[in-house]
């Protein structure tokens, strides 16, 4: 009957919460101050930032005349014996062997497909009409300055 009784014993406050601690043990605990830290004086040497540019990257892409011989080796190492005869039909659908295929082609031809244009690459022939086009590395400027244009018109770029 007692430890009914005691079962109904509500328990009620923080007190009880906390492990049982009275609130004022709880609450009036001295805080241990904080002892200062002591750090060591160092020199702190500051150099002037050295601001080097890197030099501008070149997007000009000339495509070799040995493009096709290059990307059919490619296709036998990668692929390997499960090339078809026609090695311009080999699908791109696995990942890997797109991935493989594609970097590959970017080291050895300095020119890699760019993100925008990965899910148009679903076959090596699509590979090589992407090689087969040339790029030039100039803005709309430079382009009307080296064209024909009617005597009245001038451009004047470095002004």
């Amino acid at each position: 009957m007692a430890a009914v009784s005691a079962l109904r014993v509500p328990r009620r406050g923080l007190a009880w919460v906390v492990a049982g601690a009275p609130r004022r043990e709880l609450w009036s605990r001295v805080r241990e101050e904080k002892k200062p830290v002591v750090t060591e004086t160092l020199e702190e040497v500051k150099k002037e930032p050295i601001l080097v540019c890197p030099p501008l990257r070149s997007r000009t892409y000339i495509p070799p005349k040995d493009l096709q011989s290059r990307l059919e080796s490619c296709v036998k190492e990668i692929f390997g014996s499960s090339a078809p005869s026609n090695w311009q039909d080999v699908s791109l659908e696995d990942g890997h062997l797109k991935f493989s295929f594609l970097s590959r082609l970017a080291d050895d031809l300095g020119h890699a497909v760019p993100n925008s244009r990965l899910h148009d690459m679903c076959r090596v022939r699509d590979v090589l009409d992407f090689y087969n086009v040339p790029v030039q590395d100039r803005c709309k400027f430079d382009e009307l300055i080296a064209s024909n244009l009617p005597p009245n018109v001038k451009i004047t770029w470095g002004y």
